[in-house]
């Protein structure tokens, strides 16, 4: 356990982000299953952890994979595995074993897999998957079809996946289809869902993962409440979902500039603003903080799969949100801030999920007092940097 102690102060200076998380993982199993070929830079974070280490295991031929506590490496990881036709259980740790997988308890079983579990840790796979096509919700997580786009052109034949829903988080399928096709495989997008080849080969090449913009949220949040931040790394022809955050600070009224030197945002004027979240849930977090300092009323929606994350991250805003003062209504799919109100310090849930602590982080910079935020060393899990470069800019975090 250990909490983090933020004063207030403000962030002045620029950043250079992290590679992309998001991306890093689907290039490192499109790597893997090119045999040869290296991805660069990757952060020590646990959720590459969970995906190198799995890689590693399969190299090994072990029969246990730890996913640890990422669900993005379980769920992809799962239908790769049967494409391959190992025999292996996966197993996980802390929040990963609330986490279900059960679209795949019924979908693979249709196409040759053996899949033991009780929807949730451990798994148990065995038999080879075969290809033909793959019914899947599409309003459940993009991570199910993430999995699949990476397995089935390792299949003899072609296959399909078929939405029985709308898809939401769609940019992030658009990613995985944009980096199998910088590895060489290619997904067609059609009316039903997607079109997969089989017989398709990755091509082993050296990748370079491009920034995270999803850890830049946090950054360009706090220069809009009253500092001012460049971000570089980023690409802004990226297909990484969460580069929407410009649009979305744009929207509250932001001060937010891109130009070749990087993302710049300063001290704005804020107001409140409408957010369907059901294409950038992991933005919910900093938006809700970016919100409590705006004036006027936010409606953020579209955010019900919130609720199954590293924590139930509507729950988890809404009650520190409520701690330093923040006027805010909790719906099913989101919440209601009526911003403006004077916030003040307050001891905080870190909830064990990186997302909370960092965007609360965020908050602390504005606030009266210490904000104490426990559970700090969550952001091992996908920013271990995060209060380096917080501090590296003026920031005044000290974790204890």
């Amino acid at each position: 356990m250990s909490d983090v102690v933020i004063q207030g102060s403000k962030l002045n200076g620029d950043v250079t982000l992290p590679p992309s998380k998001s991306v890093a993982h689907r290039a490192l199993i499109c790597s893997y299953l090119s045999g040869g070929g290296t991805v660069n830079p990757v952060i020590d974070s646990n959720d590459m952890k969970a995906t190198t280490g799995i890689i590693n295991s399969l190299k090994n031929n072990e029969l246990e994979l730890n996913a640890i506590e990422s669900g993005s490496t379980l769920r992809f990881m799962i239908p790769v595995v049967a494409a391959l036709g190992r025999e292996v259980t996966f197993v996980g740790e802390g929040s990963l074993l609330s986490r279900t997988v059960g679209e795949y308890l019924e979908l693979l079983p249709k196409h040759n897999v053996s899949i033991e579990s009780n929807g949730y840790l451990p798994v148990m796979l065995s038999g080879r998957l075969k290809a033909g096509s793959y019914e899947v919700a599409g309003n459940v997580s993009s991570q199910y079809i993430t999995g699949l786009l990476l397995a089935l052109p390792l299949l003899d034949e072609d296959s399909a996946v078929i939405l029985t829903t709308d898809l939401q988080s769609k940019p992030y399928v658009n990613m995985t289809i944009k980096v199998m096709a910088d590895f060489g495989v290619d997904v067609k997008e059609t009316d039903f869902g997607y079109l997969v080849k089989g017989n398709q080969q990755y091509k082993q090449l050296d990748y370079t993962v491009e920034g995270d913009w999803s850890h830049a949220a946090f950054f360009l949040v706090a220069g809009a409440i009253g500092g001012d931040v460049c971000l570089k790394g980023l690409d802004m022809n990226s297909t990484q979902g969460d580069k929407a955050i410009v649009d979305v600070m744009r929207s509250f009224g932001a001060d937010i500039t891109v130009t070749s030197d990087g993302v710049r945002c300063k001290t704005s004027s804020l107001h409140g603003a409408r957010i369907d979240a059901s294409n950038i849930p992991d933005l919910v977090p900093v938006i809700a903080v970016l919100a409590a300092f705006a004036d006027g009323k936010t409606v953020i929606s579209g955010a019900e799969r919130l609720r199954y994350k590293e924590s139930d991250r509507i729950e988890s805003v809404v009650y520190n949100l409520k701690q330093i003062g923040a006027d805010v209504t909790e719906t099913p799919d989101g919440m209601i801030i009526k911003g403006g109100k004077p916030l003040h310090s307050a001891r905080l849930k870190g909830y064990n999920d990186h997302r909370i602590v960092m965007a609360f982080s965020i908050a602390g910079l504005f606030l009266d007092g210490e904000t104490v935020i426990d559970d700090a060393m969550s952001i091992n899990k996908s920013y271990p940097s995060f209060f380096d470069d917080y501090n590296s800019i003026g920031g005044k975090a000290s974790v204890i």
